[in-house]
């Protein structure tokens, strides 16, 4: 949906884009309006929020509501700086299909007379609320009223009944006006923006969420760490209606569910459109210029056909790393935010940062390390029925499909890739391709591994095997190391016993200072390690 810049409409009303093409023709543009600021053309001073004054007719001033309601529903949308809106070329106007009062249809073809699913139509309702006047000749709607009221509720602290106490008093002040009851029904109607996030409580020691089966667990079954600060220790909340007491828990993971937000970026034609880039629009003349042209994709579609038979499934890869919050060097704090990035779209959406969908926050004080799949359940979870498919309204074609995601790929630097894959990324083994053929010396000045044999990929004739005193005083002969495939690795995975929590790891035993000799030969050692045994668990991506 786009704002409709008709004479009647005005730039504040939203409707579909084969509706906003009738009323043009119908009813033409409104006086005033060239610089299309509402549809992505930017000023001469580089902004598009506000009105160019030089325009001639004063009667265009009048039509512009005096809220921000437009720029954040185009967020919401997934519509911001995405460029100019623009019609499809190939709708025009018919009596075979009407979908809550628009009528339309694709040219040559039969729209399909279907309605939108509940979560499709429960976000368009959003979008008729924000048409709604808060009161009759208002230039604010009422959802921007509620919005901003709420606003200030949670920048002054306020509780649940001092706000609804507000409202009763503005209802009172203002009869006319459409003020909601209560603070409960702000945050419903706030709600069905659906960008909220689920909390859920963990245990201290990252042994386990209290979550699903074991949502009401008072403590932790592995270690037996209460989930509460203390057990004397309550806050006030008076939220949900009603003063409460409640204990305050020692930890809590920031979920950000992954469907819906994957369903939203399907409730906008534009972004609908975007979906299928890489299917309909994209250039495969063998270039690599978008993840759809590499190996890694290709090799994917190959071993699942049917999901890559339909181009509106989602490819997904997944980002994560840790950071201190509070720039405070000398405070020790690792909060891990895990962040998605949706491949479907052109290049040059999908990196950035509007495009990614933050999936999560780990909280810290300390980094979760190898217990990370701990706080990754939630999403496994969903992308485990994301795999089977979940029912989604596309609003470009008018139906309901079975919407399905896979996660391809992880982006993290070399600590991090230890804790998702499981392999250890440090010491003489470090490299996880090479795994037990990683070539690998001690420097005994240095006392650190200094990892070689990169010759091992070149060509079997090439000058630098050969050449001794540029490289480590030995010419090579071998060749590149095989790389273990994934179905060898879960074998040797099969009976690993892993346990999460920081109190379930064994004791880090101080190494005493290697002496010179020592060195020297250790890194003469050539042992040939078991695999299975260099794997420090078995990852939740496995």
């Amino acid at each position: 949906m786009i704002l409709c810049p008709c004479k009647k409409c005005g730039n504040i009303y939203w409707h579909f884009r084969e509706v906003v093409y009738e009323h043009l023709i119908v009813d033409g543009f409104i006086r005033g309006y060239k610089k299309w600021i509402f549809h992505g053309e930017r000023t001469s001073s580089g902004t598009s929020s506000t009105i160019n004054p030089t325009y001639p007719d004063t009667d265009y001033h009048q039509y512009v509501r005096q809220d921000d309601m437009e720029d954040m529903l185009r967020d919401a949308l997934n519509m911001g700086s995405h460029g100019e809106q623009s019609f499809p070329p190939d709708f025009i106007i018919s009596e075979d299909c009407n979908i809550g009062g628009n009528v339309f249809c694709e040219t040559g073809t039969s729209a399909p007379n279907e309605e939108p699913n509940e979560e499709a139509a429960k976000f368009y309702n959003l979008l008729n609320e924000m048409n709604e006047e808060l009161y009759e000749g208002s230039k604010y709607s009422k959802l921007s009223f509620c919005i901003r009221l709420f606003h200030l509720k949670c920048l002054g602290g306020w509780i649940g009944n001092s706000f609804t106490m507000l409202l009763e008093f503005l209802r009172e002040m203002f009869p006319f006006a459409k003020i909601p009851q209560s603070c409960q029904d702000i945050k419903r109607l706030i709600k069905d923006l659906g960008l909220g996030y689920d909390k859920i409580h963990s245990c201290p020691n990252d042994c386990m969420l209290f979550w699903g089966d074991q949502k009401n667990q008072q403590s932790c079954h592995v270690c037996g760490k209460s989930r509460w600060m203390n057990s004397n220790t309550e806050y006030m909340n008076t939220d949900e209606g009603g003063a409460q007491l409640r204990k305050k828990p020692v930890k809590v993971l920031r979920y950000f569910p992954l469907i819906p937000r994957l369903q939203r970026l399907f409730m906008s034609s534009k972004t609908a459109e975007s979906m299928r880039w890489h299917n309909d629009q994209r250039t495969d003349d063998g270039l690599l210029r978008h993840p759809a042209d590499s190996l890694a994709w290709k090799s994917f579609d190959s071993k699942f056909p049917s999901f890559a038979s339909d181009p509106q499934n989602v490819r997904l890869g997944l980002a994560a790393d840790g950071f201190n919050p509070f720039k405070i060097m000398s405070t020790s704090y690792s909060t891990w935010p895990v962040v998605l990035v949706p491949y479907n779209l052109p290049p040059w959406i999908c990196m950035k940062q509007s495009s990614f969908i933050l999936s999560m926050i780990i909280p810290g004080e300390k980094g979760p390390g190898n217990d990370i799949d701990i706080y990754l359940q939630p999403l496994i979870e969903e992308l485990k029925q994301l795999w089977s498919g979940v029912e989604t309204y596309d609003v470009l074609r008018k139906e309901n499909f079975n919407l399905r995601a896979a996660l391809l790929w992880t982006i993290n630097d070399f600590p991090a890739y230890a804790n998702l894959s499981g392999w250890s990324t440090k010491g003489r083994y470090a490299c996880p391709c090479c795994a037990a053929q990683t070539c690998s010396k001690w420097l005994y000045n240095g006392k650190k591994f200094s990892y070689i044999g990169h010759r091992r990929w070149l060509d079997e004739n090439h000058k630098f095997r050969f050449q001794r005193t540029l490289f480590d005083g030995t010419e090579e002969y071998r060749g590149a190391p095989e790389q273990t495939v994934g179905s060898e690795i879960l074998f040797m995975l099969k009976d690993i016993n892993f346990s999460y929590g920081k109190t379930n790891q064994p004791p880090i035993t101080q190494t005493r200072r290697r002496s010179r000799d020592e060195s020297d030969d250790e890194s003469d050692k050539e042992d040939d390690p078991n695999e299975a045994e260099l794997w420090k668990k078995m990852s939740i991506f496995f």
